[in-house]
This record gives C-alpha cells, sequence and structure tokens, in this order.
C-alpha cells in the first residue's frame, strides 16, 4: 500500500513513521519549508520527502493520503484527490486504524486544551497507562507506534474530524460551540457545527458521548441528529437526574454513584472551567476512577500555559496570560473570570470579530483598554464610546509598560487578545512568552 503524507509537522512526521514502521511504503510532500529538526527525523527513519513542492504524479498515485489538520480543504490539491476518490484522512484516523487502545477525544469551540490536559492529569493520577495527543502534545501516530498505551486523551479539531472515516472513540466529549473557523466552512455555524458532531458518528451504543447541556447550538443539532452512543450531559444552569450539575457550592456528578467537590476546591478558576471540570470527571466516573482520586486531580491539576495562566503578582496587581483567547468567545469567558478592575489587552489579527458579545462584560469588569496589534482601529472605534481610557500600543513592551502604569493595588491585566497572533508574533505561545518576560522585567 502507498501512502502519502501531506505536510511535514508534528502530525505529518508522526504518520510518516508509523506508517513506515508498519511495513507501508511512504512519501511525505510540504508545499512549504520542513523545519530542520523534522527532516532530521524523517532522514534518520529513512522516510523519503520532498519541500517546496508537490510531486502531483506521485501524490495522485497514492491508495491512502494522510492531510495534516493545517492544509485548507479548499486547495487545488485536495479537491484533485477527492476528484479521483482516494482516501483522505487526518492523523487521528490514520493511527486510530493501528491502535485497540480506548480513545477519549474531546471536541469544542473554547476549552479543549484544558480539558483535554485535566483529564489526561485524571487517568495519570489514577496511574492508567495513558497518551496525550491530537492538537496537543506529542504526535497521536507516533505514540500508536512506540508506545502500547492502552488509552488515549485527544484534543481534536473539526479540521481532523473533516477527513475521518472510521474514527470512533470510546469517549466522545463535545464541550462547546461558537462561530470559529467559519472561513473554513462557507461561512455558515451550523456547518462548523456538524463537523465538530463526527467526533460521534461511528460510536456505537457501547460508547459514551459527554455534551453541554446549555449550548444553544448543541441542543439545535441533537434535536435533529441520531446518536447510538450513550448520552451524558453536563450543565451550570440546571439539576439533572444523570450527568454533571452545580448544586450551590458543588460541583456533582450522579451516574451509577455520586461524586462531588466544593466550586473553591478546583484548581481551575472561572465559570467556563467548572464546565470543564463537570465535563472531565463525568469522564473520570464513566472509567471507573474514584471519587477521592478525581477530586486530588481537580484539586492539584495546573492551568494550561497561556490558558487564564496566572503569571505573577507585582504590589498588589495580578497579571494573566490568556494568549490562547485567539477569538471573541474565548475572551468572554476570561473577562467572565476576573473578579477586579481589569486592564484588558486586546488585539492582533482580526478574523471578523463582533465584540457586541463581550461589550456589557467589558463596561462591567473593565477598567482600560490597551490595544496591541500593527493595526488596532477597529476595537478602538467599537469600544470610544463605551470605555474613557483606550490605548494603541504596536510591541509587547509597550503594552505591558503602559498596562502597569494603568493597574493600581488589587487590579488585574489581562492579556486576552481576542483575535489571531501574526501580526506582531509567530504564534499565541510566542506572544504569551513575550507578555511574560515583559512582565517580569523590573
Amino acid at each position: 500500500m502507498k501512502i502519502v503524507v501531506l505536510g511535514g509537522g508534528e502530525s505529518g512526521c508522526g504518520a510518516a513513521y508509523l506508517a513506515k514502521k508498519k511495513g507501508l511504503e511512504v512519501f511525505l510532500s510540504d508545499k512549504g519549508a520542513i523545519k530542520d529538526h523534522y527532516k532530521q527525523f524523517l532522514a534518520e527513519n529513512d522516510i523519503e520527502f520532498e519541500e517546496g513542492n508537490h510531486d502531483e504524479e506521485r501524490i495522485l498515485n497514492a491508495d491512502w493520503i494522510v492531510k495534516s489538520p493545517g492544509i485548507p480543504k479548499k486547495t487545488e490539491m485536495i479537491i484533485k484527490i477527492q476528484e479521483k476518490g482516494i482516501r483522505l484522512s487526518s492523523e487521528i484516523e490514520f493511527a486510530s486504524e493501528f491502535t485497540d487502545a480506548k480513545i477519549i477525544a474531546i471536541t469544542g469551540s473554547n476549552g479543549k486544551t484544558t480539558t483535554t490536559s485535566l483529564i489526561y492529569h485524571i487517568l495519570k493520577n489514577e496511574g492508567l497507562n495513558v497518551g496525550l495527543g491530537g492538537n496537543i502534545g506529542h504526535s497521536f501516530a507516533k505514540q500508536v507506534a512506540d508506545e502500547n498505551h492502552e488509552y488515549y486523551v485527544l484534543e481534536v479539531s473539526s479540521f481532523q474530524l473533516d477527513d475521518i472515516q472510521n474514527f470512533r472513540p470510546y469517549i466522545s466529549l463535545l464541550l462547546n460551540l461558537s462561530k470559529d473557523h467559519l472561513d473554513q466552512y462557507n461561512y455558515n455555524y451550523e456547518e462548523y457545527a456538524l463537523a465538530k458532531f463526527r467526533i460521534t458518528e461511528n460510536q456505537e451504543n457501547d460508547n459514551f458521548f459527554i455534551y453541554n447541556k446549555d449550548d444553544e447550538m448543541s441542543k439545535n443539532i441533537l434535536e435533529k441528529f441520531e446518536i447510538k452512543a450513550k448520552m451524558i450531559p453536563f450543565s451550570t444552569k440546571e439539576r439533572l437526574n444523570e450527568g454533571g450539575f452545580i448544586d450551590e457550592d458543588k460541583i456533582v456528578v450522579k451516574l451509577k454513584d455520586e461524586f462531588s467537590m466544593k466550586i473553591e476546591e478546583l484548581s481551575l478558576l472561572g465559570n467556563h472551567n467548572v464546565a470543564n471540570s463537570l465535563a472531565a470527571s463525568i469522564a473520570g466516573k464513566i472509567l471507573e476512577i474514584n471519587n477521592e482520586s478525581i477530586r486530588n486531580s481537580l484539586m492539584t491539576f495546573q492551568a494550561v500555559e497561556h490558558r487564564l495562566e496566572l503569571v505573577t503578582e507585582i504590589e498588589g496587581v495580578k497579571y494573566i496570560n490568556d494568549s490562547k483567547a485567539t477569538n471573541v468567545n474565548a475572551t468572554y469567558y476570561a473577562l467572565e473570570s476576573m473578579k477586579n478592575p481589569t486592564v484588558w489587552i486586546v488585539g492582533g489579527l482580526d478574523k471578523g470579530n463582533d465584540y457586541t458579545e463581550i461589550e456589557d462584560l467589558v463596561k462591567r469588569k473593565v477598567k482600560a483598554i490597551v490595544c496591541l496589534g500593527l493595526d488596532n482601529q477597529k476595537i478602538i472605534d467599537f469600544f470610544k464610546n463605551k470605555k474613557e481610557l483606550i490605548y494603541s500600543t504596536s510591541s509587547m513592551e509597550e503594552a505591558v509598560r503602559t498596562s502597569k502604569a494603568l493597574a493600581k493595588k488589587g487590579d488585574t491585566v489581562l492579556l486576552s487578545p481576542c483575535c489571531a497572533s501574526f501580526d506582531l508574533f509567530k504564534s499565541y505561545e510566542d506572544r504569551g512568552h513575550q507578555f511574560k518576560e515583559q512582565v517580569l522585567k523590573n
């Protein structure tokens, strides 16, 4: 069988490595440049590759093509592959064909990385043989090739789910839905939502689907969508007979038996993280992890870097790095969790943002807005009649300096940009690291 892998990043190199290990004929092609450490990895493992080009004839002669999630589905090469009827899969689809491990797969518009990491922490804490992969950590395919895990906890994007055929998680989890990546889904919110729901499409009645009962779009789709897996809801708004919910100052999960703990004992900040903790606890209960172990995991979990990460406190001012908030909905959750007057650093590459969703929160919670981007005009225009203190900056050093001057004892400085990072930074990680560096400078 001839395997072609498109994309020479973490997932592509992992998929090529797994194919090679399984004795399949494999060729990797990347139209851009491949990073040196990945080129070295491919050479060391005797995997043939090309960069800066696509050998069309060779690609279209494949039996099975594994595509990086970063390659848009509307590119000419992808259209040609589909026209020819060649099987086109994501790395998660490809790797799942070579393992019998139980897969816990998490998707949603916001909170995926935190919840995936939290579930992994719960399983690891219990002493289970578990791997972490998908959109986070090391390549799932490479782990399948090298490590014999009994469980995998995978963060899964809509782009990865677009390219599945047989992918069947033991537990699937859909956290929430909000408008994101609509440029890849014909600017149709329901089309994007349906891509997320593909996480359930191969599940059977011995599998589980954890879903958010409060989420409007999920409700709409569930009314016209048949799901074979056992459905278990969670809610922060109503008590449930089965599933996860809030009872006054506690989170509660009712399945065969009951698990509960005080919200103030959770290590994660914010209402959205109460929902994430409920979802993760349900997964733990399905896997029959004992209550004390789940409680201990929820108390000891460290927040994911760049997601509501407390950097430090200086002279009574807290500095929080939420650089991973690249859409308005993610920033909504961040602002909602702020308890003190907030100096808000916002801006970057706008993906068609509508700031009305956070308008009320900004009025109530934000004392000053510090815009950080090459073009801050849209943000300034939207908030200029709603907030008196708005500043425009074009470097992280300037943004942090301005914020430090504005913040008083008892305030919070929050980097939660609402936007992609690529106008001034290499990535949201680079933006977050620069924020931390500038905050910690004297």
